[in-house]
C-alpha cells in the first residue's frame, strides 16, 4: 500500500514536526529548571555572607551517614540533637556584642487528637526533644514579633534521612551561620526550631506550640520540608492571609511557588508541621516550602547524601535567607496579641492568594487592580483573591460580549444570539477533545496491560510515559476536528455572506477561548487558586488571535473576511499556513508554562506512585498506569489545547492520525523492553515485624510480613529479580498463594501503628 500525500498533508506534517521540535526545546528547558541544573552550587570556600551548598552538605553527611537512625527511642536521635546544639553553641561564641543568641534544649510532653486520612488518632507523648535558637538584637524584647523557621531532624525507620529532612536542618544551620558571620542584626527576632519528632505525627511541633514561652511572639513562620532529594523547592501551602506569599514573591531569588499546589495538596495522603502552626494550634501566617522531586528515595533506605540533587540546596538556601530577611523587616509582622486586635483585617483573614512563578525566573500576581497592567512586566507581582474575582471574570465577559461586537452593527440582535449559540457549540467540541485526550490514553494503557506481563514500565524511565501516551492523547484532541470538519452551524450563511468554513473556524476559536474562560471562573467560584492557569491560556489566545489577523493584514489583505473566503484556495492556504506561525509565536510563553506545570505534575506523580500502596487484584494492577495515562492526557490537553482551534486545520488529517497511532504503538512495543525499576528508581518492599500487645508487658502475637507498595506483586519481584529472593533467604518452600495479595489497608494500618507505638520494625528497600 502506497501512502499518497496531498499539499495539505505535507503542510500538516511540516507543522507537526515543527511543533515537536518546539515542544522538545520547551521540555529540555523545563527539565533543567525542575531539577535546578541552572543553579551553580557554591563551594566550601564561598564568602561567609553567602549560603554555601557545600558547607550545608557537610552537615547532611554527619546527620545521615555518621549518625543515622534518627528515630524516637533510638540513640541516633539524641546524637543528632547534641550535634545540632554543639554547632549552634560554636556560632554563639562568634557572635558580635550587638546581637543576642539564646539556645534551648526544649523537652516536651503532652497529648492531643487529630484526624488523619479519615481516621481519628489520639497521641500521648513524653520527653521529646526540640532544639531552639533565637537570634535578636541586644535591645529586643521577648514580646517582639518574631519569625519562626522550622525543620525536623528525625527520620522514618530504615531511612538515613539525608533529604528528609537532614537537608532542611543543614539549611537552617547554614542560615544561622550566615546571620552571625555576616554581621546582620535582625530587626525582629529569628527563631530556628530544630524539631525532634515530625515523622511521628507532628509531635515535636505540637509540643512547641502548646508549651513554649516564645509561641505567642511568633508573627510568621516558614516550614521547610522534603518529599524527595531536591529539585524545585515549591511553596505548597500559604496562609492564613495573603501577605506571606506576597513577601515571598518579592524576595525569593529563585521563586518556586504555585498556588495551584494548594488545591492539590489536601488530596495527597500526607501532612507537615505547617498544620500545627497555621491550623490546629495556631493561626500564624506562614509558608510550607517542600523539595518535590527525587521522590524515588523519599522515606527509603536510599535517601543518602549522594542522592541530593546538585543546586537544590543552594536555591533553597538563597531563597530562605532572602525570605527570612524580608519577613523580619516587614511591617506586617505582628505577634499573636496584635493579630487578634486586627481581627479580620485584609492581610490576616483566610483569603488565599493567587500566585505562580514562571520557570523560577519571576513570580506573577497582582496587589492592586489599577497596578496590574503596569506591574505585569516586573519580576514580582501578586494576586489577591479579591482582585482575582474581577480579573478572572474578564475572559468570560469577553466571550459573552464578542458575538455582539461581531454581529450587532450589521446583522441585528437575533444574529448575535445565534452566533453565541455557535460559540457554545465550539466550546462543547473543544471540551470533548480535552476529555478524549484523557480517555484515549487511559484506554490505551488498559489495552497495553492486557498483553503485558507487568505494569509501571515508565517508573524508572518517565520519558516512556510521554512517548506512549502523548501521541494517543493528541489523537483524542483532534478527533472532534476530524469528525466535524465544518462545525454544525445555526447561523445563516447566505445572510452573513461568509463561507461555512469561515464561520466554523470562528466558532471553534471562540469556543476554545470560552472553554478556558469558563474554567477560569469555575476555579474561582469553587474557592480554588489554580485559575491562573486557564486565565493565562485565555489571555494568550486573545493575543495570538490578534497577531494572527495582523499578520494577514500586513500581507496586504485588509479584509479579515478574506482569510476565510480564500481559505481553501492555493493562495489562501499558503498565506494562512504562514499566519498560523504568527498565531503560535505569542502562545509560546503560555505553552512553555503549561509544559512546565504539566511536566512537573506528571514527574511528581510518577515518582510518588511507587509508594501509593497496592490495591486488590485484578483492578489494582491497572490503577497506576491508568493514573499516569490520565495525568499525561491532562498535561497534553493543557499544553496543546490552545493551538488546536487554529492548528487543528492542518493536524486533523487521516494521514497524521495514522502516523500518531503508529508512533504510539511503536512506543508501546519498545516500552515493553524496559524493566520498571532501577538503582535510581527502586521498588519498595516492606519487611514488617509486628507485635500485638495487651499491655506494656504482655505480647499476644507477633508476625513477619513482606509487602510491596505498588501494583507489581512480590511474585513479580522474585521472578524478575531472583537476587532479592536470595537476599531474603527465600527458598523453594516459599508459598506464592498470597504473593499477589498486598493489602493497602494492612500496609497503612501497620505504618500508623508504627508511628503511634514505635513497636513495628519497617525496612524500606
Amino acid at each position: 500500500m502506497v501512502l499518497r500525500f496531498d499539499a495539505r498533508d505535507v503542510s500538516g506534517f511540516k507543522l507537526l514536526f515543527s511543533l515537536a521540535i518546539m515542544y522538545g526545546l520547551m521540555s529540555f528547558v523545563v527539565h533543567s529548571v525542575i531539577y535546578t541544573k541552572f543553579i551553580k552550587p557554591l563551594g566550601i570556600d564561598a564568602p561567609l555572607d553567602r549560603f554555601s551548598e557545600a558547607r550545608a552538605v557537610e552537615h547532611v553527611r554527619v546527620l545521615s551517614h555518621d549518625i543515622g537512625n534518627r528515630q524516637e527511642g533510638r540513640p541516633g536521635l539524641r546524637e543528632a540533637a547534641e550535634y545540632i546544639k554543639a554547632q549552634l553553641e560554636r556560632m554563639k561564641e562568634r557572635a558580635g556584642s550587638n546581637i543576642r543568641i539564646e539556645i534551648e534544649e526544649n523537652v516536651v510532653s503532652g497529648s492531643f487528637a487529630m484526624l488523619f486520612l479519615g481516621h481519628g488518632i489520639s497521641f500521648d507523648y513524653r520527653n521529646l526533644t526540640n532544639i531552639l535558637m533565637r537570634i535578636s538584637s541586644i535591645d529586643s524584647k521577648h514580646s517582639d514579633p518574631s519569625v519562626l523557621v522550622n525543620a525536623h531532624f528525625d527520620t522514618t525507620l530504615g531511612s538515613p534521612g539525608a533529604a528528609d529532612c537532614g537537608s532542611c536542618v543543614a539549611s537552617l544551620l547554614e542560615i544561622a551561620r550566615i546571620i552571625i558571620d555576616s554581621g546582620w542584626v535582625p530587626p525582629r527576632p529569628i527563631i530556628l526550631l530544630f524539631n525532634g519528632a515530625e515523622e511521628s505525627f507532628l509531635l515535636g511541633a505540637n509540643g512547641f506550640m502548646r508549651t513554649h514561652k516564645w509561641r505567642d511572639s511568633i508573627g510568621a513562620f516558614i516550614n521547610v520540608e522534603a518529599t524527595g532529594t531536591g529539585g524545585l523547592d515549591v511553596v505548597c501551602q500559604s496562609g492564613p492571609g495573603s501577605w506571606p506569599s506576597y513577601v515571598y514573591a518579592q524576595s525569593a531569588i529563585y521563586p518556586m511557588a504555585n498556588s495551584a499546589a494548594q488545591d492539590i495538596f489536601p488530596v495527597i495522603p500526607g501532612d507537615t508541621d505547617y498544620r500545627m502552626f497555621s491550623q490546629d494550634y495556631g493561626r500564624i501566617p506562614g509558608l510550607d516550602i517542600i523539595f518535590l522531586f527525587g521522590g524515588y528515595h523519599y522515606h527509603a533506605s536510599s535517601d543518602t547524601v549522594d542522592r541530593l540533587l546538585p543546586g537544590s540546596m543552594q536555591a533553597r538556601g538563597d531563597n530562605l535567607y532572602s525570605m527570612v530577611k524580608a519577613v523580619a523587616e516587614s511591617s506586617k509582622l505582628k505577634n499573636d496579641h496584635e493579630r487578634e486586635s486586627l481581627g479580620d483585617a485584609h492581610d490576616y483573614n483566610d483569603e488565599q492568594a493567587v500566585f505562580f512563578d514562571y520557570l523560577t525566573w519571576f513570580m506573577v500576581g497582582s496587589v492592586h487592580v489599577y497596578m496590574h497592567l503596569a506591574l505585569v512586566f516586573l519580576w514580582c507581582i501578586f494576586y489577591s483573591r479579591r482582585i482575582a474575582l474581577m480579573l478572572h471574570s474578564i475572559p468570560i465577559a469577553i466571550f459573552l460580549i464578542m458575538p455582539f461586537l461581531l454581529r450587532m452593527m450589521n446583522y441585528g440582535l437575533y444574529c448575535c444570539f445565534v452566533t453565541l449559540y455557535d460559540f457554545v457549540k465550539g466550546m462543547i467540541l473543544h471540551a470533548t477533545g480535552i476529555m478524549l485526550a484523557i480517555i484515549f490514553p487511559v484506554i490505551f494503557s488498559i489495552l497495553r496491560l492486557l498483553f503485558s506481563s507487568y505494569g509501571m514500565n515508565w517508573f524508572a524511565n518517565p520519558y516512556l510515559a510521554f512517548l506512549m501516551f502523548t501521541p494517543i492523547s493528541l489523537i483524542g484532541l483532534l478527533i472532534p476536528r476530524t469528525v466535524f470538519r465544518v462545525l454544525p452551524l445555526s447561523q445563516d450563511v447566505s445572510i452573513l455572506k461568509t463561507s461555512k468554513e469561515a464561520l466554523s473556524d470562528e466558532a471553534r476559536f471562540w469556543g476554545a477561548f470560552g472553554f478556558y474562560a469558563l474554567l477560569t471562573l469555575a476555579y474561582l467560584l469553587a474557592g480554588f487558586t489554580g485559575g491562573f492557569l486557564t486565565f493565562f491560556a485565555s489571555a494568550s489566545m486573545l493575543l495570538a488571535w490578534i497577531s494572527f489577523y495582523l499578520s494577514i493584514n500586513f500581507c496586504g489583505h485588509q479584509s479579515v473576511r478574506w482569510r476565510f473566503e480564500t481559505y481553501f484556495t492555493a493562495q489562501g492556504s499558503s498565506l494562512v499556513w504562514k499566519s498560523t506561525v504568527f498565531y503560535v509565536i505569542p502562545l509560546i510563553p503560555c505553552l512553555t508554562h503549561s509544559v512546565y506545570f504539566g511536566g512537573a505534575l506528571v514527574q511528581f506523580f510518577i515518582e510518588k506512585i511507587g509508594m501509593m500502596g497496592s490495591l486488590p487484584p485484578p483492578y489494582g494492577f491497572y490503577i497506576p498506569d491508568i493514573a499516569i495515562a490520565a495525568t499525561v492526557g491532562i498535561a497534553t490537553g493543557w499544553s496543546l489545547g490552545p493551538l488546536i482551534s487554529i492548528c487543528g486545520n492542518w493536524l486533523a488529517r487521516s494521514s497524521i492520525l495514522q502516523f500518531l497511532l503508529h508512533l504510539g504503538v511503536i512506543a508501546w512495543a519498545l516500552s515493553s523492553q524496559f524493566f520498571p525499576y532501577s538503582t535510581d528508581a527502586p521498588k519498595r518492599v516492606i519487611l514488617q515485624h509486628s507485635f500485638l500487645t495487651a499491655d506494656a508487658n504482655q505480647i499476644v502475637d507477633s508476625s513477619y510480613d513482606v509487602a510491596v507498595v505498588d501494583s507489581n506483586s512480590i511474585l513479580f519481584l522474585l521472578k524478575h529479580a531472583p537476587e532479592v529472593a536470595k537476599e531474603l533467604h527465600i527458598g523453594p518452600e516459599f508459598s506464592f498463594e498470597t504473593a499477589n495479595m498486598s493489602s493497602q489497608r494492612t500496609f497503612m494500618v501497620c505504618n500508623i501503628y508504627y508511628h503511634a507505638c514505635q513497636d513495628t520494625l519497617t525496612k524500606f528497600t
